[in-house]
């Protein structure tokens, strides 16, 4: 999950000047690029794949929210010296169509939008890592619709239960100095989430459990800057903290466990994903396996790159060999 933070954006805030990369490596060999839209229920998602040329099997990235685009998850194009990554943003964010009808923003619609895009691009095989909000489509993805050649999951400070999550929020606000807290409170009984309080205060929130980097990376700020509101609004709310949108039930721990195919769950040591609740899904996942971050939060991907990318590599060959591919 990510807040509303175009504000910050614009006025400059967290502005950066750092660029977002991956793994270090001397002068990689560009791959190859494909970008374009595909039709889907609701309008058009635009997508791109990158090392389109490279053998092993893709690997499918579902970015989080619902409605925080793709642009911060492009440090994983570093796995594409070895096998296709394939991005795209959900319909209502980023370079997508961002159609008015509230009735399309559905876990269900997203779900088969998964699926639409697949058949469009044409996977047999693939890798399915969903960061955040991205974690809960992904599986969604694979239990509700059982599709073949899913090879591997990778949950990124994984998003499988709203009450865990909004627990995991109260939890880290305790944590915060009180007048920030009294302020944050204060703000969300009276509704004012746009009051310059409010937003100073979550300010430091997020730069404790979203991102500690500082500055943040110009790929994040450039996901801010292209958040689809209204599909996080609908569904998840006006801030991390006050959920009042269609998913403020969601629990998908009671069938974690039909889960058949392996998976990897990270987290960072601060992550709005918390190593216990990271943990407790990974109990419940038969034959998962668990990465902690260090000094990371919720965006290790970006905080930890080079120790991030080397685990999910190994992570992607391992399961490759275990199913004899």
């Amino acid at each position: 999950m990510i807040d509303k933070l175009r504000f910050l954006v614009v006025c400059g805030t967290l502005a950066a000047v750092s660029a977002c990369g991956g793994e270090s490596k001397p002068e990689p060999t560009i791959p190859s690029v494909k970008e374009g839209y595909i039709n889907v229920t609701g309008g058009k998602v635009w997508y791109k794949i990158v090392g389109m040329d490279k053998a092993a099997i893709p690997l499918m990235t579902l970015h989080g929210g619902p409605g925080a685009p793709h642009d911060y998850l492009e440090p994983l194009e570093a796995l594409a010296d070895e096998r296709p990554v394939i991005f795209y943003d959900q319909l209502g964010c980023g370079n997508s169509d961002r159609p008015e009808d509230v009735s399309l923003w559905t876990v269900e619609r997203f779900v088969e939008e998964l699926a639409q895009v697949r058949d469009a691009i044409g996977i047999e095989k693939m890798h399915i890592l969903g960061q955040s909000w991205g974690s809960m489509l992904g599986v969604r993805y694979v239990l509700d619709r059982q599709p073949e050649g899913i090879v591997s999951l990778v949950l990124s400070g994984p998003y499988l239960s709203s009450p865990r999550f909004i627990e995991d929020q109260r939890a880290w606000l305790r944590q915060m100095p009180e007048d920030l807290q009294k302020t944050i409170l204060e703000c969300e009984a009276a509704g004012t989430f746009d009051s310059e309080e409010y937003q100073t205060a979550a300010i430091e929130y997020y730069e404790r459990h979203v991102c500690r980097l500082i500055p943040w990376p110009e790929c994040l700020n450039r996901t801010l800057e292209k958040m689809g509101d209204a599909v996080y609004e609908q569904m998840w709310g006006h801030s991390e903290f006050t959920t009042t949108g269609t998913l403020k039930d969601a629990d998908l721990s009671p069938q974690l466990g039909e889960i058949a195919v392996p998976t990897l769950l990270t987290c960072g040591r601060y992550d709005e994903a918390t190593p216990e609740t990271t943990a407790y899904y990974q109990s419940l996942i038969p034959g998962s396996e668990m990465m902690i971050f260090e000094d990371a939060s919720h965006n290790h991907h970006l905080e930890q790159p080079e120790e991030y990318m080397q685990v999910v590599r190994e992570f992607l060959r391992k399961a490759e060999k275990g199913v004899g591919i």
